[in-house]
């Protein structure tokens, strides 16, 4: 097995999950059910966390999805499901964040697509409002990078 040195970084606890520098490697889903549909997302979690998934994302999207989180993650609790439910946001998840302080309260981490931050400007007051909640509430945020959240014009020059 090949000897692959990992870079230094900042090890973060995700409800108890360690994520980063020397922790172990660990295993992310991400549901594809509407979060907004309760009962089906409580059934995917539930099932990728009993396949081994040790953190789980949901789209927190619009405002029902938001509404949806509280529940969902008292529901998984209910059935003694212990995942930490990480919240993925678009461009308004400042909006949806400070409107259901509850999905920010139950959410474990909130994650962010560098796509929707304002890439070049040294101000962006809806990802600054986006951490303020996350500091409120004791949360970490990630900028998740992917192929599909860069802007093409960059990745193209």
């Amino acid at each position: 097995m090949a000897n692959i040195q990992r870079r230094k970084s900042v090890t973060a606890s995700i409800e108890g999950v360690r994520v980063g520098s020397d922790a172990p490697v660990v295993v992310q889903s991400m549901t594809n059910t509407d979060t907004a549909d309760v009962r089906a997302t409580v059934q995917q979690v539930s099932a990728l966390a009993r396949a081994g998934s040790e953190l789980v994302r949901v789209t927190v999207n619009n405002e029902e999805a938001a509404a949806a989180v509280a529940p969902i993650v008292e529901q998984l609790d209910q059935q003694g499901v212990r995942v930490p439910i990480v919240g993925d946001f678009h461009y308004n998840g400042h909006i949806l964040l400070k409107k259901y302080p509850e999905c920010a309260r139950a959410l474990a981490k909130y994650r962010n697509n560098p796509g929707n931050v304002g890439i070049g400007r040294k101000d962006d007051n809806n990802f600054s409002t986006k951490i303020q909640v996350a500091v409120e509430n004791q949360k970490p945020v990630r900028i998740g990078v992917n192929w599909g959240s860069l802007d093409q014009a960059f990745l193209l020059a």
